[in-house]
């Protein structure tokens, strides 16, 4: 299926017309599976804020899930909140033409555990959990990375055993937050992607560990140019003029709109706050040093201000195999307003989000709870909603930009039984 996908189809075409390309830029993630980055502590004090207590409430939360308490979206919230001093230092530096000294770049990146080095042994999830400290680095990725030094680090000596040994990480992975939809997804896609060839049934151990890690490998590379090529392909939707409503943080989202830049378009962003944790002002902010019209919007006020808008943008952490898709709280809100008003509403989702699961409603999910802070004491008989994501129905959809072409939502279970067969 992958044969089929944009990415193939983009890197065919790019080797036969062009020479070999220039070095990666310096805001442009080209992390190899093989090969780690190197650490890079001052970027990383700088976007997470302090960084050792946000490893260690995270090391916690992996350790001793809390299936009521969603440890991905205390992730997005240390990511992208924004409610950390260094944010106010970086909101006043915008009209700088240059990002502030120590500002996160799409390609800083944390050294990972190294595979179990220096001595220690080798843990999957702190493998994950050091991945997933870098912000511009995608939850499944980041699992993918973890399962590929999995096989690296292997001491099996039958294919038999190492396929246990990677189910039992991958497993341990889903298990570690059951919350996440792109985590289980990903790990999904990966042992589908990775063992899924007879090829291996006849090779020697050691040339089939070698084929696992070179398929490992290549998976994470595809999955690593799907926001570029999400971006691409969304283009034609920009037109000079518009106004696009996005919602929260997303950082496809964030991708396609700073191609649209770089293609020259000149197009105005309605931006909600994205309460609780109001990522949204995170997303102005990146905007807004990109020379961006931007508008914030309380979150209430989408549809006060819907008149303006000529398309929806969002992201998503789940599309399921109805079409719909499960994000960021009050997104199945805004589809309604945008609904209601012949909007389009666009979802911008990488192919490793798409997962095998069916909601019939809005609590048909596993619950994934945020704490809430309101800034006043709450009594203790009145009852939070804590709850972080909402289901959208695919009848309030109009197109998905993702990696695998521009889908419409009939089309994505499709697509989904081409994943996993």
């Amino acid at each position: 299926m992958w044969r089929r996908s944009a990415s193939f189809i983009l890197d065919k075409e790019d080797n036969a017309a062009q020479p070999p390309p220039p070095p990666a830029k310096p805001d442009t993630l080209t992390l190899s599976l093989s090969s780690p980055p190197p650490p890079t502590a001052t970027t990383i004090a700088a976007t997470i804020n302090p960084p050792s207590s946000f490893s260690s409430s995270m090391a916690d939360t992996l350790q001793n899930p809390n299936p009521k308490i969603s440890a991905y979206y205390q992730t997005r919230a240390a990511h992208h909140g924004v409610v950390s001093s260094d944010w106010l230092a970086q909101a006043q530096a915008v009209a700088e033409p240059h990002l502030p000294e120590g500002w996160a770049r799409s390609g800083s990146a944390a050294e990972p555990g190294g595979g179990g080095g220096g001595g220690r042994p080798f843990s999957v999830t702190d493998e994950f959990n050091n991945w997933r400290q870098q912000p511009d680095l995608a939850e499944a990725v980041a699992a993918i990375r973890a399962l590929a030094a999995v096989i690296r680090a292997s001491e099996a000596t039958t294919m038999m055993e190492l396929e246990i040994e990677l189910k039992k990480a991958s497993d341990s992975l889903k298990n570690s937050d059951t919350t996440s939809i792109s985590l289980t997804a990903g790990c999904d896609l990966f042992m589908r992607y990775v063992t899924r060839t007879s090829a291996l049934e006849y090779e020697e151990f050691n040339s089939a560990k070698s084929r696992l890690i070179e398929r490992a490998e290549k998976f994470g590379e595809i999955s690593q140019k799907a926001r570029r090529i999400i971006a691409m392909l969304s283009q034609d939707f920009i037109f000079d003029g518009c106004t696009i409503l996005v919602h929260g943080f997303s950082r496809v989202v964030l991708e396609v709109l700073k191609t649209a830049v770089q293609n020259k378009k000149v197009f105005r962003v309605f931006c909600t706050e994205g309460r609780p944790d109001r990522s949204g002002l995170r997303l102005s902010n990146d905007l807004a040093k990109l020379d961006v019209s931007v508008k914030l919007l309380i979150d209430s006020a989408v549809a006060y201000t819907m008149d303006e808008v000529d398309m929806v943008l969002v992201g998503a952490d789940g599309v399921v195999e109805s079409g719909g898709i499960i994000n960021l709280m009050g997104t199945y809100q805004i589809a309604l307003v945008a609904h209601s008003m012949n909007k389009p509403v666009y979802v911008a989702a990488e192919s490793y989000k798409f997962a095998r699961l069916y909601p019939l409603d809005q609590k048909d999910m596993v619950p994934a709870e945020r704490p809430i802070d309101f800034g006043v004491p709450i009594p203790a008989k009145v009852e939070v909603e804590k709850s972080a994501r909402d289901y959208t129905p695919p009848q309030y959809l109009t197109l998905l930009f993702t990696d695998l072409g521009v889908l419409t939502p009939s089309v994505v279970s499709d697509e989904l039984i081409q994943l996993y067969l």
